[in-house]
C-alpha cells in the first residue's frame, strides 16, 4: 500500500480534498448551532457524496450529485419518523436494501444514489436519531452536500485536469439486469438475517451487522468476489478495533484530538480503497470508535460488540451468495476474458489493415480497451488468486492466464505501434498470421473450435518490403493464444473460461 504508484499524485490529492470537504461540512454545521447529531449526519453525508459518485464525466458527476437530496431525504423521514415502531422500521430498512443493490443496474448513477439511500438510514440507527431533529437533520445534509460540491466542482475540481479513470463497458443489459437482480435478493435475504441476529445479540447496535453484509455486496458481482470481500471487511475491523482500543478508548471523546484523528481515517479510507479493501476497514473502523468517542458510549465492550457483528453480516452475506441464486466466479470470469480476448483480435486486425494501406483503419482504440478490459479481468480473477484460495491448481491457472493476457497485451501494443510508422510496409504473411490469430480467438470464446477461416476472403495486397517487426508480434500473439488454451479450456468443475 504504501508503495504502489499513485500517477499524477491522484489518491493523494482526493484524500487531502475529502478532508477539505468534509472538514468544511462539518464547521458550517456547528457554525450554524447545530447538534453533534446533526454535524456527524452531515460530515457522513459529504464523504459519502465526495467517494461514491464516480461518473465518468465531470457533468455527470454533478448530475447525481444534486441527485442525492432525492434518493437520502425520504428514507431519512421515514428512518426517523419509525425509529419507535421496530416491525415497521426493519421492514422498510430491508425494502430500502432491496431498491438500493437493485439502482445498481443504472450504472454509476444508481450505484451511489442506492448507497446514499442505505446509508441515511443506517445514520440514523447509528445516531439514534428522532423525528424532532428531522428539519436540522435536512439542513445538515443539505449543508454538506453544497460544501462538498463547492469543493469538488469548484475550489479543487481535480476531475477537470485530471479526468476519471476509464472504465469498460459492462456487461450485456440482460446480464447486468440478471446478476443486479440476483444480488438485490442475495442482499435483502442476506440483511434478514442479519437484522434478526444483530438484534439477539444488541437490541441498540444490531445496525452493524446490517451494514456489514450491505457493504459486502457492495462493488461485487460474483460469488468469489463476496467471499473474498467478506473476509477483507472482518480482517480490517479486527486490525481496526485493535488499533481503537489503544487510540480512540484513551482519547474518551477529546474534540480536538478526535476531531485530528477523524481527518486522518478520512484521508486513510480515500487513500487505501484503491488498493486494499482491509486497510480501508482499518480507517472506517477507527472512525467509527473515534465518533463513538464523541457520543460519549465508547468502551471496549462495544468494540468488541462491533466485531461479533461483523462476524454475524460476514457470514450472512457468505451463505447467501453460496444457497441463494449464486452468480459463479467462472461465469463472470468467461465474460470478461472473452471480452478481451476479442478486443485482442480486434486490434490486429485494425493493425492487419493499416498496414495494408487503410489509412482509416485505426488499432489504438481497442488497444485502450484491451488495457481497460485486463484490470477488470484482473478483478474477477482475484478471488482465485488470493493467497488464502484453497484451490492451489485454479489459483496457478489463474496466474497463467493474467501472465499470458499481459504478454498478449504487449504484443498489441508493439503491433499497434509498428502499424502507426507511416514508413512500415506490409507483408503477406501479415495477413496468414492474422488469421490464424483469429482463428485462435475464435477456438477459445466459443464452444467449438472453427475447422479453417472464412472462406473467400481475398489476399491483401503485397508491399515491395516486408515488415519483420509487424509479423513478429503476430507470430507472438499465436504462440501466446495456443498457450492459453490449456489453462482455458479444461474439464468441467476447474474451469476458468467455458468449453
Amino acid at each position: 500500500m504504501f508503495v504502489a504508484p499513485d500517477p499524477g499524485l491522484l489518491r493523494l490529492r482526493t484524500g487531502l480534498r475529502a478532508v477539505l470537504g468534509i472538514a468544511l461540512a462539518v464547521t458550517v454545521a456547528e457554525l450554524a448551532g447545530f447538534s453533534l447529531t446533526a454535524s456527524i449526519t452531515g460530515g457522513l453525508a459529504a464523504l459519502l457524496a465526495l467517494f461514491t459518485v464516480t461518473d465518468a464525466t465531470v457533468r455527470g458527476q454533478a448530475v447525481t450529485t444534486l441527485l442525492l437530496p432525492l434518493a437520502g431525504f425520504p428514507v431519512l423521514a421515514l428512518a426517523t419518523l419509525l425509529h419507535d415502531h421496530t416491525l415497521l422500521r426493519d421492514a422498510a430498512f430491508l425494502l430500502v436494501v432491496l431498491g438500493g443493490v437493485y439502482a445498481r443496474r443504472w450504472g454509476p448513477r444508481g450505484h451511489a444514489l442506492g448507497i446514499f439511500a442505505f446509508m441515511n438510514f443506517f445514520s440514523t440507527q447509528f445516531l439514534h436519531a428522532v423525528p424532532a431533529q428531522l428539519p436540522e437533520l435536512y439542513a445538515a445534509v443539505g449543508i454538506a452536500l453544497a460544501a462538498a460540491g463547492a469543493v469538488r466542482f469548484v475550489l479543487w475540481p481535480i476531475e477537470r485536469r485530471t479526468p476519471p479513470p476509464a472504465a469498460p463497458a459492462p456487461l450485456p443489459g440482460t446480464g447486468l439486469a440478471r446478476i443486479t437482480t440476483r444480488q438485490a435478493v442475495q442482499a435483502t435475504a442476506a440483511c434478514a438475517v442479519a437484522l434478526g441476529i444483530g438484534q439477539v445479540l444488541s437490541e441498540d447496535r444490531w445496525y452493524w451487522a446490517v451494514g456489514t453484509t450491505w457493504w459486502i455486496f457492495v462493488n461485487t458481482v460474483s460469488r468469489g468476489d463476496t467471499l473474498v470481500r467478506g473476509f477483507r471487511r472482518f480482517l480490517g475491523t479486527l486490525l481496526g478495533i485493535a488499533v481503537g482500543m489503544v487510540v480512540a478508548i484513551p482519547l474518551h471523546g477529546a474534540p480536538l484530538p478526535t476531531a485530528l484523528l477523524v481527518a486522518v481515517c478520512v484521508f486513510g479510507i480515500f487513500y487505501t480503497a484503491p488498493l486494499s479493501y482491509s486497510w480501508m476497514m482499518l480507517a472506517v473502523t477507527v472512525m467509527a470508535g473515534l465518533l463513538y468517542g464523541l457520543l460519549g458510549v465508547l468502551d471496549p465492550a462495544l468494540l468488541v460488540l462491533r466485531l461479533e457483528e461483523t462476524v454475524v453480516g460476514a457470514v450472512c452475506a457468505a451463505l447467501a451468495v453460496l444457497l441463494i441464486l449464486p452468480v459463479t466466479t467462472h461465469a463472470i470470469n468467461d465474460a470478461w476474458i472473452q471480452r478481451a480476448l476479442r478486443a485482442v483480435h480486434a486490434a490486429t486486425a485494425a493493425s492487419e489493415r493499416r498496414l495494408s494501406g487503410d489509412e482509416a483503419a485505426d488499432p489504438r482504440p481497442h488497444v485502450t480497451e484491451l488495457d481497460l478490459l485486463l484490470g477488470r479481468v484482473r478483478l474477477s480473477l482475484a478471488p482465485l488468486v488470493h493467497p488464502l484460495s484453497p484451490f492451489r491448481e485454479r489459483k496457478a491457472r489463474a496466474r497463467r492466464v493474467l501472465g499470458l493476457l499481459d504478454e498478449c497485451a504487449a504484443e498489441v501494443r508493439g503491433l499497434a505501434a509498428v502499424a502507426a510508422d507511416p514508413d512500415a510496409s506490409h507483408d503477406a504473411r501479415l495477413a496468414a498470421a492474422c488469421w490464424r490469430v483469429e482463428s485462435a480467438v475464435e477456438r477459445l470464446t466459443s464452444p467449438r473450435t472453427p475447422e479453417h477461416a472464412p472462406a473467400g476472403a481475398a489476399e491483401p495486397e503485397t508491399a515491395p518490403h516486408p515488415a519483420p517487426a509487424a509479423l513478429g508480434h503476430v507470430s507472438g500473439l499465436e504462440r501466446l493464444l495456443a498457450a492459453l488454451d490449456e489453462p482455458l479450456r479444461t474439464p468441467p468443475g476447474s474451469l476458468l473460461v467455458r468449453s
